[in-house]
């Protein structure tokens, strides 16, 4: 399969991104219903408040993304199978290295905790996936992740699949067809996440 950058970005443009099944083949989906983040609509919760308050996470952006996207491939309970393969972890790997894929990392000390990672272009951020080793530090990644694409005038953050996280944290469904016209505005934003 082509998953060269030029591929992934044109597939992410067209709605389309892929994932691997348990038998390591990948395959390409555009689920309908599709689930996003509406970027002024993340309910944050009191606890959640008062993790952000706190400040127990060094939240940085892009300094460990190999390190991410491993940690977000390895099994963790209840995960214990994944859908990025290692060989969908190189093509990100090359995207990051362009500058179309970013992390949201969550350190304490010199320990990283939790994280996301995705694809940006132009005003348009698809969340692949995130992990946490500690309580609440996906959230915190989240959290910031949202404000950092506020912050840079991003129309669009895809979740791809709706799950009941991230329904909790104010994720919708929406028809493909909502999405798409949605992903054509966010593309015509020039904008960047650095």
């Amino acid at each position: 399969m082509d998953l060269s950058p030029e591929t992934l970005l044109s597939a992410y443009m067209q709605g389309i991104f892929p994932m691997a099944h348990e038998d390591g083949r990948i395959y390409w989906y555009s689920p309908n219903p599709r689930a996003i983040l509406p970027l002024d609509g993340l309910h944050v919760s009191q606890s959640l408040r008062r993790v952000l308050h706190r400040g127990a996470f060094d939240v940085r952006f892009d300094t460990d993304f190999a390190a991410v996207i491993a940690a977000c491939a390895a099994p963790a309970p209840g995960r214990e199978q994944t859908w990025i393969s290692a060989e969908l972890q190189r093509p990100y790997v090359d995207l990051h290295r362009l500058g179309f894929a970013h992390s949201v990392e969550a350190w304490q000390g010199a320990e990283l905790v939790g994280g996301l990672y995705g694809v940006s272009i132009r005003g348009f951020f698809a969340g692949e996936s995130m992990f946490s080793r500690c309580r609440d530090a996906s959230k915190v990644a989240l959290y910031y992740l949202v404000q950092h694409l506020r912050a840079r005038d991003f129309r669009l953050l895809d979740t791809q699949f709706q799950t009941a996280h991230l329904m909790k944290v104010g994720a919708v469904e929406i028809s493909r067809r909502r999405y798409l016209a949605l992903l054509r505005q966010a593309l015509a934003v020039k904008t960047a996440f650095n």
